[in-house]
């Protein structure tokens, strides 16, 4: 891996002016070069990693709320005050995946010292607001937020959701970087060609596409939250009372694994359930066969789009 100490650059994205010394094309460059909020540098961390005795393979949490972690043959990665993110990679590594590692585990960290709650999903913009697609690992997040894209609708962010609270007390989401991570299967249900797109590192049927196209750079009211279930005998929709909405919002926070070790449960209660009086969720459940995305958009969209008929 080649990596450019001496060079700075200056991104913006996740609500977040960054300062790296890790190149990150993925978000927007940044012009301000003096007022950044995050800073991403090159460090040697192997002494806190051996002091700390900290384990391969999962998150270590340092001085309470910093957060110390190990990828084998990438990097040693270390996160603190929402405010730093250092980078030891190792001989050899690959740079792609380390930027996956980045904007992902780290980030997710970043959120929560900083007060964000990062949900685990894409965003869509429809009727002016912000409506967040969440479900685990493989739901197929990002395809349906494609057949969004698809039909003429803006993407919002992909992977992580940041979530934070308006001047007035309305949670807003916030804008990430304008790319999408798409399984070859999903692009070729869509009609594209695979080759045109870079695939990600060690998922070589998993690429990175592309959409500044449609792509929403304007942070926006959290409208909706539509939460993806396994597979059913048919394509239904359903409304979440207060309790599903606070278990789902708990289970649909990236790396929710983090928020009992940094002391953060009581936090993200009582932010979530801010969030549970305001926004309207849904669980949706796709037919077992068959491929589904743009028949789940459509159904979405109807719900939604009637129920704010019904508000107003």
């Amino acid at each position: 891996m080649i990596i450019e100490q001496a060079v700075s650059y200056f991104y913006k994205g996740f609500g977040i002016k960054f300062k790296s010394e890790i190149p990150l094309p993925e978000l927007f460059k940044s012009d301000d070069i003096t007022n950044y909020d995050l800073s991403i540098t090159i460090e040697d961390l192997a002494a806190l990693w051996k002091e700390t005795d900290a384990n391969p393979g999962r998150f270590n949490i340092i001085n309470g709320d910093s957060v110390l972690f190990q990828v084998p043959d990438t990097a040693i990665f270390y996160v603190k005050d929402g405010r730093k993110i250092m980078v030891s990679p190792f001989p050899n590594s690959n740079t792609d995946k380390i930027r996956l590692y980045i904007l992902g585990s780290c980030m997710g960290a970043v959120l929560m010292q900083r007060g964000t709650i990062p949900l685990h999903g894409s965003a869509v913009v429809v009727q002016g607001g912000a409506y967040a697609i969440v479900g685990e690992s493989g739901a197929g997040k990002s395809t349906l937020a494609a057949a969004f894209i698809n039909k003429g609708y803006f993407l919002l962010t992909d992977d992580v959701i940041p979530v934070v609270f308006s001047a007035l007390g309305s949670p807003v989401v916030l804008p990430t970087y304008p790319r999408q991570k798409l399984w070859q299967e999903s692009l070729n249900q869509f009609e594209r060609s695979p080759g045109q797109y870079q695939p990600l590192y060690g998922r070589e049927t998993k690429y990175a596409v592309p959409v500044d196209h449609a792509f929403s750079s304007e942070e926006l009211p959290l409208k909706g939250i539509i939460e993806l279930k396994p597979p059913a005998e048919a394509l239904q929709i359903s409304p979440l009372n207060k309790l599903e909405k606070l278990q789902t919002l708990y289970h649909q926070t990236f790396r929710s694994l983090l928020l009992e070790r940094m002391g953060l449960l009581e936090w993200h209660f009582r932010t979530a359930a801010k969030i549970a009086e305001q926004v309207k969720m849904y669980q949706i459940f796709r037919p077992a066969t068959g491929f589904s995305a743009n028949a789940m958009a459509d159904l979405i969209l109807a719900t939604v789009i009637q129920e704010e008929k019904n508000h107003d």
